[in-house]
């Protein structure tokens, strides 16, 4: 029988203990070292990569500016990185590239960042690959992505990975990997936050014994920049949660990581200054009602900013019914 996932708050269930996440997508390269320094230094010890953010390198430098400093050893942190779609089959090589950019011997989690296979991009020619191939295209190629789980699962064999998992997979694609795997995935990173609630794959996700991790807890806020949200989007100043925050004398941004903490899931959250990652952390020391949970889930509308469905198009790939339907769809039109 498989056991339901871990509580996140209850003393003595994860490890680390701390359930924070720090992300480094859109940290900047000229900061970055400084930033995961500073997260570090800030209380954070898990940590968010991947391939496609392009500031591995350093985030490994400043993971070993705060070992060097003794702000954590090694074995105190909790360090994620992300296979990239074009390495779907060269998945050793890509996950050996991560390891060599953040100065480690091994990854606490490895997951795939999409269910997507594209065209290799060879490590010398462009790196990170992106979404372009080298003549500027997306092309897409057939795939099993029970073949990449199972070249995923040569990673804890080898000590490359502590643990694997995935990311943006739909209940039907887990279902495939459960089908045939021989490790199950440990975890579940999908964009969570009160306008995109995703209950029911949540659920499913915990029935089975992943962990869930919550990226872009705080909505649209990271989506205007890049022409995906609206300042009309932001949970920041709806009423509800602005209502909640004044009550609790906590920040909008507080109010909604504790209901992705009180959902079981593990927050990922990022910033560039300090007073934003002391603000970010500071939400174990208030709870939310039944009533205001209830209230911050009826704002769901299904919605996700980070959608492969909607972005892609302009660049000329349409991934018809991406998050639920997306890989079947694809193998049918490639077979």
């Amino acid at each position: 029988m498989i056991a339901q996932a871990p509580n996140i708050l209850q003393a003595g269930t994860i490890s680390p203990a701390d359930p924070l996440i720090f992300g480094f997508w859109k940290v900047p390269k000229s900061v970055c070292a400084t930033v995961c320094y500073q997260a570090i230094k800030s209380g954070y010890r898990r940590l968010d990569c991947a391939c496609d953010y392009g500031n591995e390198k350093e985030v490994g430098e400043g993971i070993a500016k705060a070992i060097q400093d003794g702000l954590c050893t090694r074995e105190d942190l909790f360090v994620t990185s992300k296979l990239w779609n074009t390495y779907h089959k060269h998945v050793a090589a890509a996950c050996q590239r991560s390891l060599d950019d953040l100065q480690l011997s091994y990854l606490d989690e490895y997951l795939i960042h999409f269910p997507i296979s594209m065209e290799y991009v060879p490590f010398d020619k462009k790196y990170p690959p992106e979404w372009l191939n080298l003549e500027g295209k997306m092309v897409l190629v057939p795939n099993d992505m029970c073949a990449t789980w199972k070249a995923m699962e040569e990673l804890v064999d080898q000590g490359m990975a502590k643990t694997i998992g995935v990311c943006n997979f739909s209940t039907q694609l887990l279902r495939q990997i459960f089908s045939t795997c021989k490790i199950r995935p440990s975890t579940l990173q999908i964009e969570l936050h009160p306008h995109n609630s995703q209950e029911k794959l949540v659920r499913f996700a915990h029935e089975n014994g992943m962990n869930v991790t919550a990226f872009s807890t705080l909505a649209s806020s990271s989506y205007v920049e890049l022409d995906m949200a609206t300042a009309d989007d932001s949970l920041m100043t709806n009423s509800v949660i602005v209502d909640i925050a004044k009550a609790k004398n906590k920040t909008p941004a507080q109010v909604l990581i504790r209901w992705a903490l009180q959902r079981n899931t593990f927050p990922l959250t990022k910033t560039t200054k300090d007073e934003r990652m002391k603000e970010n952390r500071n939400v174990l020391d208030f709870k939310l009602t039944l009533d205001e949970m209830s209230k911050i889930n009826a704002l769901n509308k299904n919605h996700r900013y980070n959608d492969p469905g909607v972005f892609c198009e302009g660049m000329g790939t349409f991934f018809s019914g991406f998050v639920v339907f997306f890989y079947l769809e694809l193998q049918k039109k490639l077979s």
